[in-house]
């Protein structure tokens, strides 16, 4: 069986391997699930023009495809760096298990890729963060809370 150092290996080898064919950034990604890689990815956002292709994002796509499934539970999550605030609510939202990261935050700040403004505007109130959030109340959008609330064959996530 590999160690979570072979399977960090292979995040960072794909991080620099993608970058190098002009995908994006150097981040990499494996998800791994009873000892076997199961999905990999990688930073594609200046060639998908996606600002949420991220490495964690696309290896989370890639599992949630190959297992037929949008619940991760029983996996890990091994990335080249910690993930930002997107990719980290992503792998809460995919439920995997643990996640192991080799560069830091700090060290992604250090080559251009600083989450830090993100970091600070999360728990700020809506009337002081830098992007203007407004609340347009809607009756039709509460029915509609209300239609899934009372759904019979929802699938709960």
């Amino acid at each position: 069986m590999k160690t979570p150092e072979e399977f960090m290996a292979r995040a960072i080898e794909i991080s620099r391997t993608k970058m190098n064919e002009g995908f994006g950034g150097p981040f990499g990604a494996v998800i791994v699930k009873d000892g076997a890689v199961i999905a990999e990815g990688f930073n594609n956002v200046t060639s998908s023009n996606d600002p949420t292709a991220h490495a964690e994002v696309t290896a989370i796509r890639a599992a949630c495809d190959k297992l037929g499934t949008f619940d991760l539970s029983g996996t890990e999550i091994y990335t080249s760096c910690e993930p930002c605030p997107m990719c980290l609510a992503a792998i809460y939202w995919a439920r995997c298990d643990k996640i192991y990261y080799a560069n830091t935050r700090e060290h992604a700040a250090q080559i251009g890729f600083d989450d830090q403004h993100i970091y600070d505007e999360i728990p700020k109130s809506h009337e002081h963060r830098s992007i203007p959030i407004v609340q347009l109340p809607s009756e039709e959008a509460r029915a509609a809370f209300q239609a899934w609330e009372e759904k019979e064959d929802k699938i709960p996530y």
